[in-house]
């Protein structure tokens, strides 16, 4: 995991641009209408640039944007501003920072399985069901297709990714499968699963 954050580091010159660039409502169209309409507690877990955290936050919710790239978590601070979004330098599969800050209603977790292998994936789920709360939802995207060579990516079953999700504590809500909003990766033949899940135990 740290060869790809290092990886993340050395281009994120490049990659804040692009995150930047992309509307938060295209992304997560697939199920933005199970998203909290009401404010809530929001666990970013991945945040990036903070693009979603700070849409999040301009309608209402608290976030805690967790992001463990130095320089993408510098970017967000410095773009978006907001007494609702605190910043935390965390990561999966332990998220041992985070906990502290539990629960959450709502946890995102977007563009950031795919980097995790099969056995950590099995640690994230445990730490992901520990920080959501009862009822809570968690929304998790999938990725299938090659990534970059200094971002390496593990494969993702969505039979098993719900399988253990369930064994977890969690419910599917919604299955869906969509392309990649971004333009090189969907050049590249990058098609994305979305996952909605609750916390029911």
């Amino acid at each position: 995991m740290n060869d790809i954050l290092a990886g993340y580091a050395a281009s994120s010159a490049e990659l804040i641009a692009r995150f930047e660039a992309l509307s938060t409502t295209e992304v997560l169209a697939p199920v933005l209408d199970l998203l909290p309409s009401t404010p809530v507690r929001v666990a970013d877990v991945g945040a990036g640039t903070g693009r979603d955290a700070a849409w999040f936050a301009a309608r209402g919710h608290h976030v805690l944007a967790v992001e463990p790239v130095a320089e993408l978590r510098a970017a967000g601070m410095s773009r978006h501003p907001s007494s609702r979004i605190t910043w935390l330098d965390d990561q999966l599969p332990a998220l041992s920072i985070t906990r502290k800050h539990a629960p959450f209603n709502l946890v995102t977790l977007c563009a950031v399985w795919q980097h995790l292998s099969e056995d950590a994936r099995h640690v994230a789920l445990q730490s992901l069901s520990d920080v959501t709360a009862l009822g809570g939802l968690l929304i998790m995207s999938l990725r299938h297709g090659a990534g970059a060579p200094d971002r390496p990516v593990f494969k993702s079953s969505i039979a098993h990714t719900i399988s253990a999700a369930t064994d977890n504590g969690f419910a599917l809500l919604r299955e869906v499968d969509a392309a990649s909003v971004q333009a090189v990766n969907h050049a590249s033949g990058v098609r994305w699963t979305w996952l909605a899940l609750k916390k029911v135990g």
